[in-house]
This record gives C-alpha cells, sequence and structure tokens, in this order.
C-alpha cells in the first residue's frame, strides 16, 4: 500500500504542474489522437506520450480482437484524473481512437489447412480437389498478434463414408510458450472437373460449344472416365442424356454419317480415276469407320471408309473383285508388234458394272482402247 501510494503521488507530482514541469527540463504529458494495443488492457502510457511513473497504470480495457473503438477526450480526462493524472495536454483532440491489433486467419486459410492436412490421405487425392465446408458456418477467426506460428496439424480425423473431418492444431506464440490450440471440423468431399450437358440433347443430336459446360462434382457421383469439354463437342451421345448429366468417355461418339440400310454413294477411286455408283450400306459407321456396303448394280459386297455423310470411298485396285484371267493369243500378233495397252476403263467397269449392262461412269468420260490385230496366217 504504502509503495502503491509513493507512485500514486509521484504521478500526481509529476503531471499536475506540465509548466513547471517543462522549466525544470521535463516534457510534459500529452494526449495521443490514436492508440494501438495489442493485449487486453489499454494502460496511461498508451494513451499519453510522457506518462512517467503511471505509464503502466491500467485505464480501460481494449476493444475486441482486430477493431476499433473511440472514446471521447472530457471521457479519457476523467478517467485519468480518477487514476491522480492530471495536467495532460489534448491540444485540438476530440476524440482519442483505439484499435487492437490482432491476427486475422481468413476462412481461405483455414480451408488451405485442413485441404493440406487431408491431402494424399484417407483416400483423397490433390489438395486442390478438395471443397471444405465449416460447421457453424466459419469464416474468419481472430487471434492474438502474438500467435505468430504457422497452423500445424497434430491430430486429424476423417470418416470417408461421411466425408466429416475433425482436426486440431497449434500455433506458436510469442508471449507464451504453451501454442495456442485450434479446432476445426466439418466435412472434406473430393471432387473433378467434369463436363456437363446444358440442355436435354437426343442421341441423334451433335453436341454444340453451347451445350457443354464445365462443372465440379463429387467425385463420387461420377463413375467411369469423365469426358472433357472438348473433346465433347462435335461428338454424338449414344443415348438421350438430360441437362446437367456428367458426360463420360463411354457416354460419347463420332457422329455416324452411315446408317445401317441407308442408301449411299459409293466412290471407287484410283489415281487419276475417280468413278460413283449408289450402293447400300451393310453397316453403319463414323467418319473414319471401316464399313461393308452392296453394289446395287453387280450385287457384290465392298469394303469402304466412311468419308462423308452417306458416302463410303474405296480405294485402290484391291477392293475390286477378282479378274478374269488373261487369254494369250500370241499366234494372232506379229513378232515385232508390242502388246495392246492394259484397257484402264474396262477393269473398272468391272468394279461398278453388272454383266451385260451399260457402265455408268460418273464425272470422266474413258475411251475405249482398241487394240489392232494381225491377220491369221
Amino acid at each position: 500500500m504504502i509503495r502503491t501510494a509513493l507512485v500514486t503521488i509521484s504521478a500526481m507530482l509529476v503531471l499536475a504542474l506540465p509548466a513547471q514541469a517543462a522549466d525544470d527540463g521535463i516534457t510534459a504529458p500529452k494526449l495521443r489522437a490514436s492508440v494501438t494495443v495489442s493485449s487486453d488492457v489499454v494502460r496511461v502510457g498508451d494513451l499519453i506520450d510522457n506518462a512517467g511513473s503511471a505509464a503502466q497504470v491500467p485505464v480501460y480495457r481494449s476493444p475486441d480482437l482486430g477493431t476499433t473503438g473511440a472514446l471521447p477526450v472530457a471521457q479519457v480526462l476523467s478517467v485519468l484524473r480518477a487514476k491522480q493524472v492530471i495536467g495532460v495536454m489534448t491540444g485540438d483532440i476530440k476524440e482519442v481512437q483505439v484499435t487492437r491489433l490482432a491476427r486475422t486467419l481468413a476462412s481461405k486459410d483455414l480451408e488451405n489447412a485442413v485441404t493440406s492436412a487431408l491431402e494424399r490421405r484417407f483416400g483423397l487425392g490433390d489438395a486442390a480437389n478438395i471443397i471444405v465446408t465449416f460447421d457453424r458456418g466459419i469464416s474468419d477467426i481472430r487471434l492474438e498478434a502474438s500467435n505468430t506460428g504457422t497452423l500445424q496439424p497434430v491430430a486429424t480425423r476423417y470418416d470417408a463414408r461421411g466425408g466429416r473431418f475433425d482436426i486440431s492444431f497449434e500455433i506458436n506464440n510469442d508471449s507464451n510458450p504453451a501454442p495456442t490450440k485450434l479446432r476445426l471440423t466439418g466435412t472434406a468431399i473430393e471432387t473433378i472437373e467434369v463436363a456437363v450437358l446444358t440442355r436435354d440433347v437426343d442421341r441423334t443430336e451433335m453436341l454444340k460449344s453451347s451445350d457443354v459446360a464445365l462443372e465440379r462434382r463429387p467425385k463420387a457421383e461420377v463413375t467411369g472416365e469423365p469426358a472433357q469439354r472438348d473433346r465433347a463437342i462435335g461428338m454424338q451421345l449414344r443415348r438421350p442424356m438430360r441437362a446437367g448429366t456428367p458426360i463420360r468417355i463411354a457416354d460419347i461418339a463420332k457422329p455416324e454419317f452411315v446408317s445401317r440400310d441407308q442408301s449411299v454413294t459409293v466412290i471407287y477411286q484410283v489415281p487419276g480415276i475417280y468413278l460413283t455408283t449408289r450402293g447400300k450400306a451393310i453397316e453403319g459407321g463414323a467418319e473414319g469407320d471401316t464399313v461393308s456396303v452392296l453394289n446395287l448394280q453387280t450385287k457384290r459386297t465392298l469394303t469402304g471408309v466412311v468419308t462423308g455423310r452417306g458416302q463410303v470411298t474405296v480405294q485402290g485396285a484391291s477392293q475390286s473383285a477378282p479378274m478374269e484371267p488373261a487369254v494369250e493369243h500370241t499366234s494372232s500378233l506379229k513378232r515385232d508388234e508390242a502388246p495392246a495397252p492394259v484397257d484402264t476403263a474396262a477393269l473398272l467397269r468391272s468394279l461398278v458394272q453388272a454383266p451385260n449392262s451399260p457402265a455408268r461412269i460418273a464425272d470422266a468420260q474413258i475411251p475405249q482402247a482398241r487394240a489392232s490385230q494381225a491377220q491369221a496366217k
């Protein structure tokens, strides 16, 4: 008690006569317009400069962590006077702003701490694909400014069936040897990015850019390999699907350009020759698929490649029916006469022309080759 009284008397002697203190070389106490504190109390030394021995005397409870409060000057002076602190110079200050420092942990920081603790554990994948929802709708958490350490997980529990997590963290504290403890609970679900339909699409429709969007969905909801958006555009569904349905690789196929039993154009193509005729598709196929077609003139079955809608191309003579064996008539040729040139048109007509029927050759007319025969001896 005696020591406290002496401190109070000393403070009164120092602060009571600021003018005289100035004459003696002691700076007069002066009120601050803005105050920043890190503890839970505001002291005399926080409010005024040159508080002397009264600096550690508590006068106010600090604002909440990370907030600012305002004190009218008259109220501050009244409280100081009650603590035997008088003669404070205020100048033109009307109120004192008091801010309490804090360390703020944003909700995103908390999410990152949880996903990092769960990454590649309990059957989960990368942290970037884990979505966290906290219990009680946690937004931001404010801690004492002395809590400068990182969030270190010390106990992690996760239920893969329900996606529930319960993780305890510790944070090192500069002013206290014991770390600050923090416990977070909620749900954590692994997601994947999938292409989904923006509208109902029938099996026969080709997917356009506006028909497909990217969304994140729980991984457990997507069975099979999901399709990439770029790969899905321009493809055709194997079955009708509703809007919002994730698209899998197994759900899409190249558009069918030729359907079974469809009337198609058959193109015969060899270097320098281009012929067409009508045919009937025996099987369906997309562009680039190999299908069988029936030549409606010769009733022969040919194999070709789908090159367009309703169009099948047969390349080279290897696709043709076997040729009749050539008959050698050496006796009818003069010894110094060269054999007649090969009749290419006749060869191609054997592909597209039924026996004893006129040839139907599109896009080109091939004149008949003439072979002169010598008189038989």
